[in-house]
């Protein structure tokens, strides 16, 4: 774009001496005046340029449909046979200001090291949910262009292989737009998950594994904490999440500790996470006995598995009592004080009753003799 707009035609009239030196002082003051005032005016027009590209928004939304509309699913669920056939509907938006072209299509999902609900790259070809949905003329992916503040109801249908496997194949229908930010191309997505139940034996399992704990003192020996970390696994073939409870006991099963409550976010079928939980308040008691116990929970729009299994594990935790050791010694030092103490009381003791009857007894010798002194021999 040319900096010198053609909406300004009298920018192209801007000049400048070209020898100032021999213009006389008043013209030459008026053509500097004008000069900055067309570099202004050209400032002026570059940040109305900018100020529009900054306005200009790119926004776009998905949500699932009745085919006129959106309606008041957050997601679609589908319990379907295989060989099955079902059709339904999903609705794109141009949310933004400027005109774009969308791509819509379905991927396979998976659970993140994070534990959220990733997706596959748009590039990538799916292998299970995401591959049984197609669009109009079997297509995998449709283009939709949408002019600002415009959306379009887009059907799809989703067709399950007569292989398909008992439980929870997860997926998602995807919003694309790939748009040039500088020298590279940024693709923002939107996403709806897509769940398909296929009936048989439902296995919802949670397994803990790998339990370790490690204890953290503090300068109050009642005031430690404790991590906990296992791993959680999804085991069986339905999604499902969790309400763990985590807590340690010590000497006869006695509370040692309060209870951690937390929730785990759905975990789809063969996918695991690392759970660490920070326990407070833990006391310097010698033997410690971390635990957790889990409860698997489904989310709210998705079908009921059937009854659901508690999860309990525990193990075993050793922490040298320091203010206990400290307190024995103490007490130790000062049980041998006394002991010393007595016993150099006792020798003394003896010592001053043996010294009382050796002068007892001199004194006695001492008075024998005065009076032997003092009474008259026999005389013949």
């Amino acid at each position: 774009m040319s900096l010198l707009s053609p909406r300004r035609p009298h920018l192209n009239r801007c000049t400048v001496p070209l020898n100032p030196t021999v213009a006389p002082r008043l013209p030459r003051a008026l053509a500097f005046a004008f000069a900055v005032s067309c570099v202004a005016a050209l400032l002026a027009g570059l940040t109305g340029v900018s100020a529009a590209r900054a306005d200009d928004v790119d926004g776009i939304s998905g949500t699932p449909s009745d085919g006129t509309g959106p309606d008041i699913r957050s997601r679609f669920s589908y319990q379907i046979a295989p060989g099955q056939h079902l059709d339904d509907a999903y609705l794109v938006r141009n949310t933004g200001t400027t005109a774009q072209v969308m791509t819509v299509f379905a991927t396979d999902a998976f659970n993140t090291d994070d534990g959220g609900y990733g997706l596959l790259d748009t590039d990538a070809a799916p292998a299970d949910a995401g591959n049984w949905v197609t669009f109009a003329g079997g297509a995998k992916k449709v283009q939709i262009p949408l002019a600002p503040g415009t959306s379009q109801v887009i059907p799809f249908s989703v067709d399950l292989p007569a292989d398909a496997a008992p439980g929870d194949h997860a997926a998602g229908i995807v919003t694309s737009v790939t748009s040039p930010n500088g020298q590279i191309l940024v693709d923002r997505r939107v996403a709806t998950r897509l769940y398909v139940r296929v009936p048989g034996a439902l296995q919802p399992a949670l397994t803990i594994s790998g339990l370790t704990a490690t204890y953290h003192p503090a300068l109050n020996p009642f005031a430690g904490s404790t991590t906990l970390k296992y791993t959680l696994t999804n085991n069986g073939n339905v999604a499902l999440g969790a309400n763990t409870v985590v807590g340690l006991r010590t000497y006869f099963g006695i509370g040692a500790s309060g209870l951690v409550r937390s929730t785990v976010a759905e975990l789809l079928p063969h996918s695991k996470r690392v759970v660490t939980v920070s326990v407070p308040g833990v006391a310097q008691l010698g033997y410690l006995n971390p635990y957790v116990s889990l409860i698997p929970t489904v989310e709210k729009d998705a079908m009921n598995p059937g009854p659901l299994r508690s999860v309990n594990r525990d193990a075993f935790l050793f922490v040298m009592p320091w203010w206990l050791l400290i307190i024995v010694l103490i007490a130790a030092a000062v049980w041998l004080f006394i002991r010393l103490r007595r016993v150099r009381d006792q020798r003394n003791a003896a010592a001053w009753i043996e010294h009382m009857e050796a002068e007892a007894r001199r004194r006695a010798l001492e008075e024998k003799e005065l009076v032997d002194a003092s009474t008259p021999g026999d005389k013949h």
